[in-house]
């Protein structure tokens, strides 16, 4: 794995609990639409009492997944900060913190540093330089 495979986990990681977020939120919206028709219908049996029982299981296992990568996420972040503080360039500091822990876009990268962007890209391929030559 490169230093750059590396660095991008954590955005990676980011996006996988941004995506199980919006799946909980889709199976909570279920559950209530569930909920509703059940308290609006007589008593019909155990079938909606059931289905809302499996969207609560999923949500419980999602959650769950989610803290884990949470954690997973923290982890690794942890261990970028410490990478990233190895390089002695402040500059480069700053670019690697806006790529890999802001998440920001090279565009954004270019604006919040005053850089055109094929120099953000120079500069970035020089940080990363520094990162394999300092662990």
């Amino acid at each position: 794995m490169t230093i750059k495979e590396y660095l991008s986990q954590a955005y990676r990681i980011d996006q996988r609990i941004n995506s199980k977020l919006e799946q909980v939120q889709s199976l909570r919206e279920l559950a209530e639409k569930a909920t509703s028709t059940l308290s609006d219908t007589p008593c019909s049996g155990n079938g909606n009492k059931q289905k809302i029982e499996s969207v609560i299981v999923k949500i419980i296992d999602l959650e769950h997944e989610i803290d884990e990568e949470i954690d997973r996420l923290v982890d690794l972040k942890k261990d970028i900060v410490s990478l990233i503080k190895r390089v002695k360039n402040p500059e480069y500091q700053t670019l690697l913190e806006l790529r890999y822990l802001c998440f920001r876009t090279w565009e954004q990268i270019a604006v919040a540093m005053s850089y055109d962007l094929s120099w953000v890209h120079r500069l970035h391929n020089k940080a990363l330089g520094k990162i394999k030559t300092s662990h």
